[in-house]
């Protein structure tokens, strides 16, 4: 005999195997990085439209809380109309608009009772929404009363 030692030949292609499942276990974790990545961004949009929801909700409370005419900012009014300008443009929440044919509204409404008792309820959809769908929806409510 000569010194070498023999392979056994049930072990050939044995690392190539292991190669591949070590890529395969790779691209899975990389996809689930890349899906949990898009998921991130969509949750960080959904929460901006909540806080820019909230924050015209709060500056409409705010004109109300200086104005002497509440029902002026009931749905329909001319402070309302204002506002609505505000909530539809392009700094304002997406997919804010009237209802037409096969698309539901998505006007924001506030009414406004004797009491002083202020509701507002802003609609939104995101891009990736159908136009037949209501959307998302945020509801504040306050209380405005003015000492005698």
């Amino acid at each position: 005999m000569n010194g070498r030692a023999k392979l056994p030949q049930g072990q050939s292609g044995v690392m190539l195997l292991e190669a591949l499942i070590a890529i395969l276990i790779f691209s899975l974790g990389i996809l689930s990085l890349v899906a949990l990545q898009a998921t991130a961004i969509q949750l960080t949009g959904d929460a901006k439209y909540r806080t820019d929801a909230t924050l015209l909700a709060n500056r409409l409370i705010g004109q109300m809380w200086v104005s002497n005419d509440l029902t002026a900012f009931a749905t329909g009014g001319d402070a309302y109309d204002a506002w609505l300008a505000d909530v539809a443009g392009p700094e304002g929440l997406p997919g804010v608009v009237a209802a037409s044919d096969g698309v539901t509204s998505t006007l924001p409404t506030v009414t406004v009772d004797a009491a002083g008792v202020v509701e507002i309820t802003l609609f939104w959809r995101t891009p990736e929404m159908a136009t037949d769908l209501a959307g998302h929806r945020h509801i504040i409510v306050s209380q405005i009363a003015r000492n005698p």
